[in-house]
């Protein structure tokens, strides 16, 4: 891959402060305070106070608006808010919103936030369920399938899965090998729900199945929890209590004929279009290619959707994601250690943000499975839809 020179966002805004609530399956409390108490605990982290705060991000499926959010944090006036769509592929959008803002001025201190009780209250993996119908065009587009079964996103990677094992010789076990290096990364953390608790392959085999060819093991978690993340300029981050990781690149990418996690009329249905381009312009913008990627946060809310992500974003070719994986290149000590707070299989389903937050802790030197050397980390958003991805490196 020819290099370029960075693009005009490449290293303009940086992540200053991160900051969580527990991760669980009964939080207790509302979805504002889970909200509230990560954004607070962000600023904090950020060595800031909520009146520095004048933008906020989220997803459009947020239950926490802005304007409860600034109120109930002591935020006061806002510059400036915005939402990304499209559920999990919105988590690295947020934050390419957060550093346009400060990139142009727009805004100074942004923080990007997530809260929900997705285990306690809505629970996504349900699908449509006894939910009533509502009108839009997707569910117009939803109409087609939901009639068959075709119901929930299990179901709905269930297809894809099917078809990528009929192409490249993937096994259940392939994908397996995913879930027990995302259950050995949680075991050693102790924010993750699965702290202590790693699988082994025999046991991702033995688990029940949900939608063949996906066992239980290739399903992420259902979590309650928030998290927020603070971005500044670089300039400032410098500033700040901690290492600057620095914004590389940040972009979004929807597909030709992109559906919300059905988009099964496309000439080939066992790739990831979208994310091809969003890695295109994440080594545009940067400058880098993959062999200058130390660390990988991918999103894995289903197991053989790592797969394919791996090779759109060029560390194999297609159809040798499986080997990459079996050869042990996604553990800490491989080429491109991935996963390394658990992933959303292992420590929390928190639509990808608590993905972010780990990316920030690699370029820090601080995750409980630091590696090595980590210059730059590659995180990626909701797969199957339109979605978005990073590129964060530390300010040297």
């Amino acid at each position: 891959m020819s290099r370029t020179a960075p693009g005009p966002l490449s290293g303009a805004a940086a992540i200053a402060g991160i900051g969580a609530t527990e991760f669980s399956k009964n939080s207790g409390r509302s979805e504002l305070q889970l909200a509230c108490e990560a954004v607070l605990a962000a600023v904090a982290d950020a060595g800031l106070k909520p009146s520095d705060v004048d933008g906020l991000v989220t997803f459009t499926a947020e239950t926490n608006s802005e304007i409860h959010v600034a109120r109930n944090t002591g935020i006061g006036e806002l510059k400036f808010f915005s939402r990304i769509g499209y559920g999990g592929g919105a988590a690295c959008g947020t934050i390419q919103q957060a550093a346009m803002a400060v990139a142009t001025g727009v805004a100074d201190v942004v923080v990007c936030y997530r809260a929900f009780n997705e285990r306690s209250g809505e629970r996504y993996g349900l699908g449509q369920a006894d939910r009533a119908m509502d009108t839009t065009a997707d569910r117009a587009a939803y109409s087609w399938m939901t009639p068959f079964g075709l119901s929930t996103p299990a179901q709905w990677v269930a297809m894809f899965a099917r078809r990528y094992m009929h192409e490249y010789g993937a096994t259940s076990e392939d994908f397996g090998r995913v879930a027990v290096v995302d259950r050995k990364h949680a075991a050693v953390n102790p924010a993750a729900w699965f702290y202590g608790r790693p699988i082994d392959l025999a046991e991702h085999q033995a688990s029940r199945w949900i939608a063949e060819p996906l066992h239980l093991l290739d399903c992420c978690q259902e979590t309650d929890g928030g998290q927020a993340i603070v971005v500044v300029s670089a300039e400032r981050a410098r500033d700040l209590p901690h290492a600057p990781a620095v914004i590389r690149a940040a972009a979004q990418g929807s597909g030709k004929d992109q559906h919300m996690m059905t988009s099964y009329y496309r000439p080939q249905i066992s790739g990831i279009p979208e994310m091809g381009l969003v890695g295109r312009q994440l080594y545009a913008q940067s400058g880098l290619s993959p062999d200058d990627v130390d660390a990988a946060i991918l999103y894995d809310h289903f197991t053989p959707l790592v797969l394919p992500q791996l090779e759109e974003l060029g560390f194999c070719a297609r159809g040798e994601a499986k080997d990459f994986v079996a050869d042990g290149n996604l553990e800490v000590g491989g080429r491109l250690p991935c996963n390394t707070h658990g992933g959303q299989l292992g420590e929390a389903y928190l639509h990808g943000m608590n993905g972010v937050a780990e990316a920030v802790r690699l370029v820090r030197g601080t995750s409980v499975n630091q590696p090595e050397g980590v210059d730059n980390v590659i995180v990626t958003a909701g797969t199957g839809v339109p979605t978005s991805g990073l590129v964060l490196g530390a300010d040297r």
